[in-house]
């Protein structure tokens, strides 16, 4: 499939980082850690976010007013996010095609305590008409169901972008590859093998201009470089975007929103600096500002965090486990 603006053939070795995050890593935790994490870190800080204390023990309002619990409102609103798309037939396929061994899958859920629900077992037994909704409850649901998705869709950022670039004939190298063990084959037989998505050529360019703009604070590569679950989970979900009409704008904001239910407590500090230095707020901060390697990259996230800790603007929140699988 030929596209207007190709993946870059010849990018050198260099210009791109090397995976952050080792495939041990992913094998000792990352299909059960996430489930737990993500569950409490989001319950946690919207049940009792307080504002930092002071050094003498008294609460800090930061005399600016910020409300720490509105701001996680925005974040991460319990009623979730609309997407502009819809899952159709992606279950069945992958379950066809052995991306997903629905047991194994199912199994992940069941054990931690966060069985799939009855409309999950039909969004991968029978498909769904349904717009995806992403919530609390659900978005270690979604991160795995993209995951696979973007993992065995066959697209150009697969086949020709930087992960084979930098795979050293080695594919299965990287965390978003050797780290899914929930199909029925080998990840090498996974990956890139299907046509799931096809896309237009403008579909095509729609996704790789946004893909080469979204990070994520678990590594400082763009989604066009999926080395990690999250990568390649926001990759799947851009590609069923693009196929669907959504605008590049929408595709951003889609990555906003999705990305702060991935990483909760990144996107609070994140708001929550946008509200202390420009007086934006979440809801109204621009997508492509919010999902930049400046703010929401590895490096951009741990110099969101530093400005907050030297200005006294960070809430009792929960530790959390924003790299991929802890």
């Amino acid at each position: 499939m030929s596209t207007s603006t190709p993946v870059a053939k010849n990018r050198p070795l260099g210009s791109w980082l090397y995976p952050s995050l080792v495939l041990a890593f992913f094998l000792l935790g990352i299909l059960t850690g996430y489930a737990v994490w993500g569950r409490q870190v989001q319950a946690d800080a919207t049940a009792g976010l307080q504002p930092p204390a002071t050094s003498s023990g008294a609460s800090n309002d930061n005399s600016n007013g910020m409300d720490f619990a509105a701001l996680m409102n925005q974040v991460n609103s319990p009623e979730g996010y609309e997407l502009p798309v819809r899952y159709g037939d992606l279950g069945p396929r992958l379950l066809e095609g052995g991306a997903i061994n629905y047991d194994a899958f199912a199994a992940v859920y069941e054990n931690a305590g966060d069985p799939l629900t009855q409309s999950q077992v039909q969004i991968l037994k029978r498909g769904s008409g349904e717009q995806i909704v992403i919530t609390p409850e659900n978005a270690h649901f979604l991160l795995n169901f993209f995951w696979a998705v973007g993992l065995v869709n066959k697209n150009l950022i697969l086949t020709e972008g930087p992960i084979v670039q930098n795979s050293g004939g080695q594919i299965d190298r990287f965390a978003s590859t050797g780290g899914w063990t929930l199909g029925t084959k080998s990840v090498t037989d996974l990956f890139a093998s299907t046509e799931l998505i096809p896309l237009t050529p403008e579909q095509q360019a729609r996704v790789e201009e946004v893909a080469l703009a979204v990070y994520r604070p678990c590594c400082n590569n763009p989604t066009i470089f999926p080395d990690c679950n999250h990568g390649m989970a926001m990759l799947g979900l851009l590609q069923l975007l693009s196929s669907q009409d959504a605008t590049v704008d929408e595709m951003f904001t889609a990555a906003k929103y999705v990305n702060a239910y991935w990483f909760p407590q990144q996107a609070l500090e994140t708001a929550i600096y946008l509200k202390a230095d420009q007086n934006i707020d979440f809801a109204q901060a621009d997508p492509r500002m919010v999902t930049s390697k400046e703010l929401f990259s590895a490096s951009g996230s741990s110099q969101v965090y530093t400005s907050l800790q030297s200005s006294g603007l960070l809430p009792k929140a929960p530790d959390n486990g924003g790299g991929c699988g802890t």
